[in-house]
């Protein structure tokens, strides 16, 4: 597979002596309209690596956070299509940012995975996140994506043992997305020392730069967790602070887009200073 915007990105960070910062947010939510000036502002605001959220009604791997966002966008009217149009809409702006997508097999499956993914891609997708399709079924989504020049990511995590990462870094690129807590998205941040641990024993086996995420709330987490990891990931906290934003009948305000740049600009601080740098 030919160098992408995502490897490009995350050496770009090693070089300059600092992990990314991998910022998700959930596309359409609160509306479309302003899901995609917060997509159009992150790169400035600091956020090296965006993965945006396919709305899905039944997100089993997702904390209150983000599914109260996934229902906002699905009662909003977001769907597969507004997503790839606000991916093509943000390509228009920045050609360098690389954009994950982040999200279940339904949606997708029912487009058709190899319909879609040609689809992402001319859009100006660079990877691919689908939490519930395993390495056994890398036929069905991962080897088209793959063919058709997606970094498809994987996730491991605590329950992730020597003798079965070899199958899930198989296929992998991009990086692999270490989930640093057993549970749910938006859960507490785990122990940083068993994250080290966990990071180098990962490294081990891989090339792939190694992304920590589920938990990170603050730029104080951002600079522990970057210490090891090649990149920091924030979600929860970034949907939290939309939610936060909206009026009374759960509309967006003038507050909205800031609400997220400001906080992504404080974690962009905390990665910089994650090795001193």
């Amino acid at each position: 597979m030919t160098e992408t915007r995502i490897d490009r990105r995350f050496k770009a960070c090693a070089e300059a002596g600092r992990p990314a910062l991998v910022t998700f947010i959930t596309a359409g939510d609160p509306d479309l309209k302003t899901s995609q000036a917060v997509l159009d502002a992150l790169p400035a605001a600091g956020a090296d690596v965006i993965e945006l959220g396919m709305p899905f009604s039944d997100p089993m791997a997702e904390g209150i956070p983000i599914q109260l966002a996934t229902q906002r966008a699905l009662k909003a009217g977001q769907t597969m299509d507004k997503t790839l149009q606000m991916v093509r809409d943000f390509r228009e702006k920045d050609a360098d940012t690389p954009i994950v997508l982040m999200g279940y097999y339904n949606p997708i499956y029912v487009r058709d995975p190899k319909k879609f993914v040609v689809e992402a891609k001319a859009a100006g997708v660079d990877g691919l996140i689908v939490v519930d399709i395993p390495p056994e079924a890398d036929d069905e989504l991962c080897i088209p994506a793959v063919e058709a020049g997606l970094n498809f990511i994987r996730l491991a995590t605590p329950t992730t043992d020597d003798a079965r990462l070899p199958a899930v870094l198989e296929n992998t690129s991009g990086f692999v997305y270490y989930v640093s807590v057993t549970g749910i998205t938006g859960a507490a941040i785990a122990d940083t020392g068993r994250v080290a641990t966990a990071v180098n024993r990962i490294k081990g086996h891989t090339k792939l730069p190694v992304a920590v995420g589920f938990g990170v709330k603050t730029a104080d987490h951002a600079a522990e967790i970057g210490k090891d990891a090649d990149g920091v990931v924030v979600g929860s906290v970034l949907v939290n602070a939309i939610k936060d934003s909206l009026d009374e009948a759960g509309q967006a305000t003038d507050r909205t887009v800031a609400a997220v740049t400001d906080l992504v600009a404080d974690l962009a601080g905390g990665v910089a200073r994650a090795r001193g740098a």
